[in-house]
Protein backbone atom coordinates (compact mmCIF):
# COMPACT_ATOMS: atom_id res chain seq x y z
CA UNK A 1 0.00 0.00 0.00
CA UNK A 2 3.31 2.37 0.82
CA UNK A 3 4.21 2.23 -2.77
CA UNK A 4 0.24 3.30 -3.98
CA UNK A 5 0.10 6.26 -1.88
CA UNK A 6 3.49 7.68 -3.52
CA UNK A 7 2.24 6.89 -6.41
CA UNK A 8 -1.22 8.80 -5.45
CA UNK A 9 0.75 11.28 -3.27
CA UNK A 10 3.73 12.31 -6.49
CA UNK A 11 0.75 12.07 -9.23
CA UNK A 12 -1.13 14.78 -7.15
CA UNK A 13 1.65 16.80 -6.72
CA UNK A 14 2.54 16.89 -10.61
CA UNK A 15 -0.93 17.71 -11.35
CA UNK A 16 -0.72 20.62 -8.79
CA UNK A 17 1.89 22.15 -10.47
CA UNK A 18 0.24 22.32 -13.68
CA UNK A 19 -2.58 23.99 -11.91
CA UNK A 20 -0.91 26.23 -10.00
CA UNK A 21 0.93 27.30 -13.09
CA UNK A 22 -1.44 27.99 -15.29
CA UNK A 23 -3.73 30.32 -12.58
CA UNK A 24 -5.03 32.92 -13.96
CA UNK A 25 -4.11 32.43 -17.75
CA UNK A 26 -6.91 32.39 -20.59
CA UNK A 27 -8.55 28.71 -20.15
CA UNK A 28 -10.82 26.70 -23.01
CA UNK A 29 -14.19 26.30 -21.33
CA UNK A 30 -16.72 24.07 -21.95
CA UNK A 31 -19.94 23.59 -20.16
CA UNK A 32 -21.36 20.78 -18.87
CA UNK A 33 -24.77 22.09 -17.99
CA UNK A 34 -26.18 25.69 -17.50
CA UNK A 35 -23.37 26.12 -14.72
CA UNK A 36 -21.25 23.69 -14.52
CA UNK A 37 -18.04 23.92 -16.31
CA UNK A 38 -14.90 22.54 -17.27
CA UNK A 39 -11.68 23.39 -18.67
CA UNK A 40 -8.29 22.23 -20.46
CA UNK A 41 -6.12 22.14 -17.45
CA UNK A 42 -9.37 20.00 -15.40
CA UNK A 43 -8.43 17.53 -18.80
CA UNK A 44 -4.51 18.34 -18.50
CA UNK A 45 -4.84 17.38 -14.91
CA UNK A 46 -6.20 14.63 -15.37
CA UNK A 47 -4.12 12.90 -18.14
CA UNK A 48 -0.96 13.18 -15.80
CA UNK A 49 -2.67 11.09 -12.60
CA UNK A 50 -4.26 8.95 -14.57
CA UNK A 51 -0.66 7.94 -16.88
CA UNK A 52 0.69 7.86 -13.62
CA UNK A 53 -1.54 5.46 -12.43
CA UNK A 54 -1.50 3.19 -15.73
CA UNK A 55 1.91 3.29 -15.61
CA UNK A 56 2.64 1.49 -12.52
CA UNK A 57 -0.93 -0.73 -12.08
CA UNK A 58 -1.89 -1.12 -15.51
CA UNK A 59 -4.80 -3.44 -14.74
CA UNK A 60 -6.58 -1.87 -11.87
CA UNK A 61 -10.03 0.33 -12.38
CA UNK A 62 -10.61 4.40 -12.95
CA UNK A 63 -12.96 6.45 -12.12
CA UNK A 64 -12.06 9.84 -13.22
CA UNK A 65 -14.53 12.86 -13.63
CA UNK A 66 -13.81 13.62 -16.96
CA UNK A 67 -13.72 10.10 -18.26
CA UNK A 68 -10.59 9.16 -18.91
CA UNK A 69 -10.91 6.12 -16.10
CA UNK A 70 -11.00 2.31 -17.45
CA UNK A 71 -13.32 -0.83 -16.45
CA UNK A 72 -11.05 -4.09 -15.31
CA UNK A 73 -11.92 -6.69 -12.91
CA UNK A 74 -9.43 -5.78 -10.60
CA UNK A 75 -10.73 -4.92 -7.20
CA UNK A 76 -8.52 -1.77 -7.17
CA UNK A 77 -10.61 1.05 -7.93
CA UNK A 78 -8.28 4.66 -8.93
CA UNK A 79 -10.93 7.31 -7.88
CA UNK A 80 -9.92 10.94 -9.11
CA UNK A 81 -10.80 14.71 -9.29
CA UNK A 82 -8.79 16.15 -10.97
CA UNK A 83 -9.56 19.61 -10.40
CA UNK A 84 -12.14 19.95 -7.74
CA UNK A 85 -13.23 23.44 -7.69
CA UNK A 86 -13.39 24.23 -11.39
CA UNK A 87 -15.40 27.00 -11.36
CA UNK A 88 -13.17 28.96 -8.93
CA UNK A 89 -10.25 27.98 -10.89
CA UNK A 90 -12.21 29.58 -13.89
CA UNK A 91 -12.30 32.53 -12.15
CA UNK A 92 -8.87 32.88 -10.77
CA UNK A 93 -10.22 32.26 -7.10
CA UNK A 94 -7.28 30.19 -5.40
CA UNK A 95 -9.25 27.94 -4.28
CA UNK A 96 -9.42 24.37 -5.56
CA UNK A 97 -7.32 20.64 -4.86
CA UNK A 98 -6.60 17.72 -7.10
CA UNK A 99 -8.02 14.61 -5.04
CA UNK A 100 -7.54 10.75 -5.54
CA UNK A 101 -8.88 7.68 -3.60
CA UNK A 102 -7.89 4.35 -3.90
CA UNK A 103 -11.28 1.75 -3.41
CA UNK A 104 -11.09 -1.95 -2.91
CA UNK A 105 -14.23 -3.79 -2.46
CA UNK A 106 -16.46 -1.28 -0.20
CA UNK A 107 -13.47 0.33 1.46
CA UNK A 108 -11.42 3.62 0.86
CA UNK A 109 -8.40 2.24 1.78
CA UNK A 110 -6.12 5.91 1.15
CA UNK A 111 -6.84 9.27 0.03
CA UNK A 112 -5.09 11.89 -0.76
CA UNK A 113 -6.11 15.50 -1.58
CA UNK A 114 -3.29 18.69 -2.22
CA UNK A 115 -3.96 22.22 -2.28
CA UNK A 116 -1.05 23.69 -4.40
CA UNK A 117 -1.67 27.45 -3.73
CA UNK A 118 -1.26 26.78 -0.19
CA UNK A 119 1.36 23.72 -0.60
CA UNK A 120 -1.38 21.77 1.94
CA UNK A 121 -1.10 17.93 1.32
CA UNK A 122 -3.68 15.99 3.19
CA UNK A 123 -3.35 12.31 3.36
CA UNK A 124 -4.76 9.13 5.09
CA UNK A 125 -4.59 5.15 5.34
CA UNK A 126 -7.64 3.05 6.34
CA UNK A 127 -7.23 2.78 10.38
CA UNK A 128 -3.61 4.69 10.59
CA UNK A 129 -4.57 8.16 11.22
CA UNK A 130 -4.71 11.33 9.42
CA UNK A 131 -2.21 13.97 8.24
CA UNK A 132 -1.38 17.60 7.13
CA UNK A 133 2.42 17.28 5.38
CA UNK A 134 3.19 14.48 7.57
CA UNK A 135 1.61 15.83 10.77
CA UNK A 136 -0.86 14.37 12.35
CA UNK A 137 -4.38 16.24 12.55
CA UNK A 138 -7.75 15.88 14.15
CA UNK A 139 -10.89 17.02 14.45
CA UNK A 140 -12.47 20.49 16.25
CA UNK A 141 -13.17 20.43 19.86
CA UNK A 142 -16.44 21.97 19.44
CA UNK A 143 -19.50 20.87 21.08
CA UNK A 144 -22.63 22.88 19.91
CA UNK A 145 -23.66 23.75 16.70
CA UNK A 146 -24.27 27.63 18.21
CA UNK A 147 -20.50 27.83 18.65
CA UNK A 148 -19.60 26.53 14.90
CA UNK A 149 -18.30 27.20 11.57
CA UNK A 150 -19.68 24.89 8.67
CA UNK A 151 -19.01 24.71 5.40
CA UNK A 152 -21.26 23.67 2.17
CA UNK A 153 -22.27 24.18 -1.13
CA UNK A 154 -24.91 23.77 -3.77
CA UNK A 155 -25.53 21.55 -6.56
CA UNK A 156 -25.56 22.74 -9.99
CA UNK A 157 -29.31 22.19 -10.69
CA UNK A 158 -29.88 24.91 -8.54
CA UNK A 159 -31.99 26.51 -10.54
CA UNK A 160 -34.26 23.60 -11.91
CA UNK A 161 -34.44 21.79 -8.72
CA UNK A 162 -36.18 22.29 -5.71
CA UNK A 163 -33.68 20.28 -4.14
CA UNK A 164 -31.48 22.53 -3.79
CA UNK A 165 -29.68 23.07 -0.37
CA UNK A 166 -31.07 26.34 0.46
CA UNK A 167 -34.00 25.96 2.73
CA UNK A 168 -30.99 23.21 4.64
CA UNK A 169 -28.76 26.59 4.02
CA UNK A 170 -31.06 28.83 5.74
CA UNK A 171 -31.89 26.58 8.90
CA UNK A 172 -28.10 26.33 9.49
CA UNK A 173 -27.84 29.82 9.45
CA UNK A 174 -29.83 30.44 12.24
CA UNK A 175 -28.11 27.30 14.01
CA UNK A 176 -24.77 27.70 13.49
CA UNK A 177 -22.42 30.35 14.71
CA UNK A 178 -21.10 30.74 10.94
CA UNK A 179 -21.17 29.51 7.25
CA UNK A 180 -18.79 29.11 4.98
CA UNK A 181 -19.19 28.24 1.25
CA UNK A 182 -15.74 27.34 -0.21
CA UNK A 183 -16.44 25.99 -3.71
CA UNK A 184 -14.11 22.52 -3.25
CA UNK A 185 -16.02 19.84 -1.23
CA UNK A 186 -12.84 18.29 -1.25
CA UNK A 187 -11.34 20.71 0.52
CA UNK A 188 -14.07 21.37 3.05
CA UNK A 189 -13.62 17.76 3.83
CA UNK A 190 -10.07 18.22 4.33
CA UNK A 191 -10.92 21.54 6.69
CA UNK A 192 -13.09 19.33 8.83
CA UNK A 193 -10.65 16.63 9.39
CA UNK A 194 -7.70 19.60 10.66
CA UNK A 195 -10.38 21.82 12.56
CA UNK A 196 -10.88 24.41 10.34
CA UNK A 197 -14.48 24.29 9.68
CA UNK A 198 -16.58 22.22 12.36
CA UNK A 199 -19.36 20.51 10.13
CA UNK A 200 -19.91 20.30 6.35
CA UNK A 201 -22.72 18.98 4.55
CA UNK A 202 -23.95 18.83 0.81
CA UNK A 203 -26.22 17.09 -1.35
CA UNK A 204 -25.92 15.29 -4.72
CA UNK A 205 -21.80 15.58 -5.37
CA UNK A 206 -20.11 12.64 -7.07
CA UNK A 207 -17.72 10.03 -6.08
CA UNK A 208 -14.70 11.71 -7.08
CA UNK A 209 -15.77 14.80 -4.55
CA UNK A 210 -15.95 12.79 -1.53
CA UNK A 211 -13.86 9.44 -1.46
CA UNK A 212 -10.60 10.90 -0.24
CA UNK A 213 -12.37 13.61 2.05
CA UNK A 214 -14.56 11.35 3.74
CA UNK A 215 -11.66 9.05 4.92
CA UNK A 216 -9.87 11.94 5.60
CA UNK A 217 -12.27 12.94 7.96
CA UNK A 218 -12.61 9.29 9.85
CA UNK A 219 -9.15 9.13 10.09
CA UNK A 220 -9.05 12.50 11.93
CA UNK A 221 -11.64 11.48 14.98
CA UNK A 222 -14.53 12.51 12.98
CA UNK A 223 -17.64 11.14 11.57
CA UNK A 224 -19.51 11.02 8.07
CA UNK A 225 -22.90 9.87 7.70
CA UNK A 226 -26.05 10.39 5.24
CA UNK A 227 -28.38 13.59 6.20
CA UNK A 228 -30.00 10.79 8.81
CA UNK A 229 -27.63 9.74 10.60
CA UNK A 230 -27.02 6.74 8.33
CA UNK A 231 -24.20 4.88 6.75
CA UNK A 232 -22.53 7.03 4.24
CA UNK A 233 -21.42 5.23 0.53
CA UNK A 234 -19.36 8.09 -1.61
CA UNK A 235 -21.88 6.56 -4.41
CA UNK A 236 -24.87 8.38 -2.51
CA UNK A 237 -25.80 11.79 -2.45
CA UNK A 238 -25.73 13.08 0.75
CA UNK A 239 -22.71 13.73 2.97
CA UNK A 240 -22.75 14.79 6.33
CA UNK A 241 -19.42 15.51 7.99
CA UNK A 242 -18.55 16.52 11.16
CA UNK A 243 -16.37 16.61 14.52
CA UNK A 244 -19.11 14.07 15.96
CA UNK A 245 -19.81 16.74 18.76
CA UNK A 246 -22.26 18.21 16.96
CA UNK A 247 -23.04 15.61 14.62
CA UNK A 248 -26.83 14.76 16.31
CA UNK A 249 -27.65 18.59 16.00
CA UNK A 250 -26.67 19.11 12.41
CA UNK A 251 -28.85 15.64 11.65
CA UNK A 252 -31.70 17.71 13.57
CA UNK A 253 -31.42 20.26 11.39
CA UNK A 254 -30.97 18.53 8.27
CA UNK A 255 -34.56 16.53 8.99
CA UNK A 256 -36.46 19.64 9.72
CA UNK A 257 -35.35 21.31 6.35
CA UNK A 258 -36.46 16.79 4.70
CA UNK A 259 -39.94 16.89 6.72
Amino acid sequence: MKDMVEVAVNAAREAGKILKENLGRPLEIDFKGEINLVTDVDRMSEEIIVEAIRDEYPDHQILAEEGKGQESPSSYKWIIDPLDGTTNYAHGYPCFCVSIALEKGQDIMFGVIYNPVLEELFTAEKGKGAWLNGRDIQISSADRLTHSMLATGFPYDIRESENNNLIHFKNFMMRAQAIRRPGSAALDLCYVAMGRFDGFWELKLSPWDVAAGSLIVREAGGMVTDFKGGNFDIYSKEILASNGNIHHEMVQVLRTGLS
